[in-house]
């Protein structure tokens, strides 16, 4: 769904709004958290199972959840400004889809591709959806046509997880 301006109710368009710094290296240290996930959960893995760390996350992540949510509504004493439409049931299938991305991640991590090569194609499995889902317009988003600089960057993300992969898998 694209959103609206809550003055004006007018769609904004999100390719034409401007970049906040702070969002761009919230996005950056997003993936240096992803990295340290996935090198737990593969700890976790190698010493029990990929079940038992996707269970650990998941509910080490649902008290640190918790813990947020406690602490942010001790600050919120601002009125609701209305009420606000439920979210698609397909919304909630999140979890879903992160519990199968623990456990694949600690095999992987575990195997020769290790933590570089795990990470590498998942960043390429990653922009591959996110320009299929921005192509058909995918659970609600803007359709947008990826451009010959989209195209150019998944290529470099391709070569440059097999270049990861190939040179880490040959003996030293």
């Amino acid at each position: 769904m694209i959103p609206a301006d809550k003055k004006t109710g007018v769609m904004i368009d999100p390719s034409r709004q401007r970049i906040n710094p702070l969002h761009l290296a919230a996005a950056f240290g997003t993936g240096g958290l992803l990295t340290l996930m996935v090198h737990f959960n593969g700890e976790l893995a190698r010493y029990g199972n990929a079940l038992f760390s996707s269970w650990t996350a998941h509910g080490t992540g649902t008290l640190a959840a918790l813990a947020l949510l406690a602490a942010l509504s001790l600050r919120r004493h601002v009125a609701d400004d209305g009420a606000k439409t439920p979210a698609p049931l397909w919304a909630y299938l999140g979890g879903i889809s992160g519990a199968v991305t623990v456990m694949l991640t600690a095999v992987t991590v575990n195997s020769p591709l290790a933590l570089s090569g795990t990470l590498a194609l998942g960043l390429a499995g990653q922009v591959v959806f996110g320009l299929a889902a921005d192509r058909w317009g995918l659970f609600g988003l803007p359709r947008r046509r990826p451009d010959l600089r989209d195209i150019g960057a998944l290529a470099l993300i391709v070569c440059g997880s097999l270049i990861i992969i190939v040179f880490a898998m040959e003996p030293a």
